[in-house]
This record gives structure tokens, C-alpha cells and sequence, in this order.
């Protein structure tokens, strides 16, 4: 892909991965126009004072819930990448309308702005809570995906096409619970939910070239998965603050003890390539069904979870993944 003849906007582009993705697209490809489209003008200020004031970045203030700034603000776009979400279980189990309006129907204004608009390509961000969810937050990215899969139904005789990402926990990100074992190394003690527990985890910088190249690969309506190593919760407390004790509170509401990425039903539609896993469209056929002629079928009973991944992170991986979100936090 000609990335420097391209406009790209990203929803939420104040947030962790839309300051890497910025970044990384600003040094790297070189697009004709970068929009940050955002809500917030205190964090769009901030974001411009830390350096991003690159000649082709444009900030553009507007809420995902509003479907008439987002038809203005993608005039001329070629591709979105849709990072606008409340993703605070606890803040969305508390506010749960909150949550849906900015996550569903947020999300469902995107897709009807980029077919008003003749956006190229849409690329929404998802997680690996949205697999069997348990709460509102995965409950609602479901949704999302789903919104963004079947609309490809929409955009027959038109070039624009929709897809998602799906992976698991960012390192150093906002609500993370690396900064809170940062900030709990101080006292001595962290914090543990459950001692059993495990997730998947990737870099901000691994999260954002994996889009990337998503964008480039999507045919519209896949789900791609990265093949992303594991973490025992205990071996990130050991990798953060070696010495501290360890108290054990239990688990959340609407916290699980593993993730998934793939459930056993979706892994039936899904192949295999050497570092993803791509889900394809279920049901109506319209295209992203390409996967099956350079992929692997997956055998019956496949479940991608954290528990049972064949990857796992040592003790000195995560020292070395966390070390400088670390910095950057004594920094501050």
C-alpha cells in the first residue's frame, strides 16, 4: 500500500495507542494527512505541546457519538482506524448506557459515516474481552465487532470495506495494572486478584504494526488475531517489584481468570497463518473467505486461550517489556 498518497483518520487518537500510532505512521509511511479525531481538547492540546505538531497532522474535536461531525471529519478519508472506547470495566459496569453509546452506537456511527463518506478502509480495535464476555466492556466491543463484520453487507458495489483486531493486554497502557504495581512498589506490597491468573500481553509498538499491516492485508469482514505470548500474573508481579509481598483480594466483579481470543465455536470458521489467526465472516458470504488459500484450517476443539497457549513469557521477558514503561513512569 501507497501509504504517503493516503489520508488516515483515528477515533480516540489522544489515547495510548492513538500517540504510538500517530508516531509510527508520521516517521514511518508518511500519509498525506493524519486527522486525530478526539473529544477531548485538553489531551489534543498535550498531545501537540509533547511534539506531535508534524505540518501533515490535523486535530479534529469530535464524539464518536455524533455521526454528523464524523461525516465532516472524514471528507476525503482513506482509512479509519476506529481506537474511540470506554474501556474501564468498573467505570462501564457503573455506567452502563455510557459505555453502550460511546462503544456500540459510537461504533455504529463510524461505520454509517465511512459509507457516506466512501472511506476505503475501516480497521476497529477489539479485545480479547470480547470473547465469551462476562461484562458490559467485552459485551459491548462483541457488539462492535459484530457491527463491523456485518456492515461489510452494506458496502456491496462500493470499495469500502470493514475489519477488526483483536488482542489482548497492552503493556504500560491506561488501565493497565503495570503502573498500579509501579505505584504499589513503593508500600512494598502489590495487590493480586488471583494468584491462578493469566493474560495475554504485547507492546504498544507490536499492537500498532500489527494494524498496520492488517490495514494492508484486510479483504473485509475478518477478525485478525495476533499470536501473542501469555503472562502468569504472579511472574509480572516478580518481574516489577521482586522483594514486595504479594496479598491476594479477589477477583473482581466481571474480571475472568484467563482470556480468549478464540472460542472453540469461532475457531471453526478461523485459519492459521505463521504469526495470526484470522477469523472469517460466518453466514453471508461477501468476501474475506480469501484466508482459506494460504492458511491452515484449525483442528476440532482449538480454543486460543491464556491458560493453554503454547507461548509464555519468562520472568526476564517481562522485566525486559516492562523496563521502559518504567522509565517513562519515574520520569513523570
Amino acid at each position: 500500500m501507497d501509504w504517503k498518497s493516503k489520508v488516515v483518520l483515528i477515533t480516540g487518537g489522544t489515547g495510548s495507542f492513538g500517540k504510538k500510532f500517530t508516531r509510527i505512521m508520521l516517521e514511518k509511511y508518511q500519509p498525506q494527512k493524519v486527522i486525530i479525531f478526539s473529544r477531548d481538547e485538553l489531551k489534543q492540546h498535550e498531545m501537540r505541546m509533547a511534539g506531535f505538531d508534524h505540518p501533515s497532522l490535523r486535530y479534529f474535536i469530535g464524539d464518536v457519538r455524533d455521526v454528523g461531525r464524523l461525516r465532516r471529519a472524514m471528507h476525503g478519508v482513506n482509512i479509519v482506524v476506529h481506537a474511540a472506547a470506554l474501556k474501564q470495566v468498573p467505570a462501564c459496569e457503573y455506567n452502563p448506557m455510557e459505555a453502550i453509546k460511546t462503544n456500540i452506537l459510537g461504533s455504529s456511527n463510524v461505520i454509517d459515516a465511512a459509507l457516506d463518506s466512501g472511506v476505503d478502509r475501516v480497521m476497529a480495535l477489539s479485545t480479547d474481552k470480547a470473547v465469551n464476555p462476562i461484562n458490559l466492556y467485552g459485551t459491548t466491543k462483541l457488539a462492535a465487532e459484530k457491527l463491523f463484520v456485518q456492515s461489510n453487507a452494506y458496502a456491496a458495489g462500493t470499495t469500502t470495506r470493514f475489519s477488526c483486531v483483536r488482542y489482548g493486554n497492552v503493556v504500560g497502557s491506561r488501565g493497565s495494572v503495570i503502573p498500579i504495581f509501579v505505584q504499589q512498589r513503593k508500600n512494598g506490597k502489590l495487590t493480586l486478584t488471583d494468584e491462578r491468573m493469566t493474560r495475554f500481553w504485547l507492546t504498544l509498538e507490536q499492537g500498532v504494526h500489527f494494524v498496520i499491516r492488517c490495514i494492508e492485508q484486510m479483504c473485509g469482514g475478518e477478525v485478525f488475531v495476533p499470536r501473542i505470548p501469555s503472562t502468569r500474573i504472579v511472574d509480572l508481579a516478580k518481574a516489577i517489584a521482586p522483594e514486595a509481598e504479594l496479598e491476594v483480594v479477589g477477583i473482581r466483579p466481571g474480571e475472568k481468570l484467563h482470556e480468549v481470543l478464540i472460542s472453540d465455536d469461532e475457531a471453526r470458521a478461523t485459519v492459521e497463518l505463521e504469526d495470526m489467526y484470522v477469523v472469517q465472516p460466518t453466514g453471508t458470504l461477501w468476501f474475506g473467505r480469501e484466508w482459506e488459500e494460504v492458511g491452515w484450517r484449525l483442528p476440532d476443539g482449538f480454543r486460543y486461550g491464556s491458560d493453554t497457549n503454547p507461548q509464555w513469557l519468562s520472568v526476564e521477558q517481562i522485566r525486559q517489556m516492562v523496563a521502559p514503561f518504567e522509565k517513562e513512569d519515574l520520569a513523570e
